[in-house]
Formats: structure tokens, C-alpha cells, sequence
């Protein structure tokens, strides 16, 4: 078939990864339970059906994309390659997220069926991780001509990811803050992208770093490297995503 055919079921188990991903994000935007102490019960639900459509835009495709990487290269070399859930990792996903905040998931992979040669393995494996690179990469731009557009930035934003929780997020008494939602979805749009591609070139067990690795260790420690060097750098404060857009953003504009 062709590498853009997508059967039904496959379609199906990646409505169910993604909703399930974006419902665990969404309690990880409110921090789980204990959001509901500093926010109250109403303005946490609330909050948490405003967070969710922003983490589907922000991170739908960052998930979604990489598995399609994936699934093309594996048919663009005869095998067959499609994606299947995890039900139990979603599962435990989504209750991790509710009780702690936290967020660990296995929503799922492409499954991949055929004799390959070794080099293709790594191909095939290493697509996914260079689609967020190249998600992360164009997301630059993009994100800085809707912020721009969009005059995001002329207000006060106040963030998901800011420390604490604050009653003022995404709502101004009845009314949604719908610049601050587009901010945060930029922002999660360049960390969600860095991090899943350097998630998933550990090389452990069943991840791509594994494969990349046991195809070519260069190839494997220079992936892993674009993705450590710019997330160390977020994790210690040399640049940020908000500052990066914003800087963009006042560099077009």
C-alpha cells in the first residue's frame, strides 16, 4: 500500500494515544489534584478544559508527527508499519498525571514488520526523533508570526508553567485570555519537541536511541548531542522558549 495509507484501526488506536496524551497534559497543567486546593474545584475544571485544546495544538504534533516519521521511512524500505496504542501505558499514564501531576506515558509505537538491513533499521528508527528536531526548527518562525500577528505579547502573560498556579490564568473573570493560551502553546510547542527527541534517544530498551545506536554510534551520539545541548540549556537558564519567541517576535515586528 501506499506510505500515506493509514487503515482504520490505526486511525482509531491514534485518536484514543492522543486524547489520552492530552488529557494526562491537561492534568499536568493544573498539577493534578492538588491544583484544585489553590484554584478551587470550579476554576480547576475550568482551567483544565482551557489547558487541554492548548496542549493538543502544542504537542498533538510533536506525538503524532514523530510516529508518522516513523511509519513512512519503515514503508519507504517494504515493511509493513503501523501504529498501535498502549492501553495499560496510557492508563497509567493518565492516572499518574491526576494524583501526582506528573507525567510519564507510553502512549503507544509503530509496530514494523520485515527484513531490513541494519543501516535501514536506524533509518527508520532516527525519524522520528528528526521529525521534533524539524518541528522544533520551523515552529521558531511560525510561532513568532502568530505571536506576532496576534499581538500576544502586548499584554501581562501569565503562564501554566510559572510557578504556582494563579486564579487569573487563561480567564479574566468570564472572559478567556485566549492571547495567553496561544503564548503557552508556542512555548510547549518548542519544549514538547526537544524533549520527546531526547526521550526517545536514550538507549534503552525499546526506544530509538537503542537502534540509532547499535546502527552507528556517531550518528547516534550527534542526534543525541542536538537534542542535550539546547535541553541543558533551557534546564539552565541560558535561553527559554518564551524569550526566544519573544525575542523573535520583536526582531519581525
Amino acid at each position: 500500500t501506499s506510505i500515506w495509507h493509514f487503515s482504520d484501526i490505526e486511525k482509531q488506536h491514534l485518536r484514543l494515544a492522543t486524547a489520552a496524551f492530552t488529557l494526562a497534559l491537561g492534568f499536568i497543567a493544573v498539577r493534578g489534584l492538588s491544583g484544585i486546593s489553590t484554584l478551587g474545584f470550579n476554576t480547576w475544571i475550568i482551567t483544565l478544559l482551557l489547558a487541554m485544546p492548548v496542549m493538543l495544538l502544542a504537542v498533538g504534533p510533536a506525538f503524532i508527527l514523530h510516529e508518522i516519521g516513523h511509519k513512512i521511512v519503515a514503508k519507504r524500505y517494504g515493511c509493513w508499519a503501523e501504529f498501535r496504542a498502549d492501553p495499560k501505558g496510557l492508563q497509567f499514564g493518565i492516572m499518574l498525571s491526576f494524583f501526582l501531576g506528573v507525567l510519564f506515558m507510553a502512549p503507544g509505537a509503530v509496530m514494523v514488520s520485515g527484513l531490513v538491513k541494519r543501516r535501514y533499521n536506524g533509518y527508520v528508527a532516527v525519524a522520528g526523533p528528526l521529525t521534533n528536531l524539524i518541528l522544533f526548527i520551523i515552529g521558531i518562525p511560525i510561532w513568532a508570526l502568530i505571536l506576532g500577528l496576534s499581538g500576544a505579547f502586548d499584554f501581562t502573560h501569565t503562564s501554566l508553567f510559572d510557578n504556582g498556579l494563579s486564579l487569573n490564568i487563561y480567564l479574566d473573570g468570564d472572559k478567556i485570555l485566549w492571547k495567553s493560551m496561544l503564548i503557552d502553546a508556542g512555548i510547549v510547542w518548542l519544549y514538547a519537541n526537544l524533549i520527546l527527541g531526547l526521550f526517545n534517544m536514550i538507549p534503552w530498551g525499546p526506544l530509538d536511541g537503542a537502534k540509532v545506536k547499535d546502527w552507528s554510534e556517531p550518528a547516534f551520539y550527534f542526534v543525541f548531542c542536538i537534542f542535550l545541548i539546547p535541553v541543558a540549556g533551557m534546564f539552565l537558564g541560558v535561553w527559554g522558549p518564551k524569550t526566544l519567541l519573544s525575542g523573535c517576535v520583536n526582531l519581525i515586528f
